[in-house]
């Protein structure tokens, strides 16, 4: 089942539609060059990694980040290329229709709400996926309805793999993947536990 989907590890979500989307590219081993679009949710060095981005990036590539990465990727990237974006605000890149959900920790401080840093749902074949993050269970991603989820487990930095199978239940996609475990933080059993605690109705997809 969505076989075009590959999780590389943390956040790092290629996603083969009518284009090549990837989502924080990281710790990228091979030489793809293959990208259309690449979304950036923030600055942190597992989800903003230059040496990634350069190996799954072209010369038309276009790279959405959110406005804490202005000034960092001004220099590096062609600016015609380069798509800025705010948090819950609506966008269309290359035909895609988006929208930035805020991603924040709301009883820790690795993600401030203030920075304005996001993660994305986005609408592919009538589909909407939402790629979270780094965030917790919070407001707005409360609000949200999406057919797919991708929503980090490892706890730590993100929510826990209890209360992201509570959000889960909560917002009730058609199929969950878990996401960011298994090499920084939270074993890969996290997944399992995880599975275990969402409701038998939604598919649990593990991909790491």
């Amino acid at each position: 089942m969505l076989d075009n989907i590959i999780v590389f590890g943390q956040n790092s979500i290629k996603i083969k539609d009518k284009k090549i989307i990837y989502f924080d590219p990281f710790q990228i081993n091979d030489m793809y060059n293959d990208a259309d679009i690449i979304f950036i949710t923030h600055d942190h060095y597992d989800h903003f990694d230059l040496e990634s981005i350069n190996k799954v990036r072209n010369d038309d590539t276009i790279i959405v980040i959110p406005m804490s990465l202005k000034n960092s990727v001004k220099d590096i990237f062609k600016l015609d290329k380069i798509v800025i974006v705010d948090s819950n605000k609506e966008y269309n890149v290359l035909g895609f229709n988006f929208k930035t959900i805020k991603a924040y920790n709301i009883n820790k401080s690795f993600h401030p709400k203030e920075n304005n840093w996001v993660g994305y749902l986005i609408e592919l074949c009538n589909k909407k996926y939402y790629i979270m993050g780094d965030t917790d269970d919070t407001e707005d991603a409360r609000e949200v309805k999406c057919d797919i989820l991708f929503i980090p487990i490892g706890g730590t930095y993100t929510m826990n793999y209890d209360e992201a199978a509570d959000y889960t239940n909560y917002i009730k996609p058609e199929i969950v993947i878990p996401v960011h475990y298994g090499s920084i933080v939270g074993s890969k059993e996290y997944a399992n536990f995880f599975k275990e605690k969402v409701t038998k109705d939604i598919k649990v997809l593990i991909k790491i």
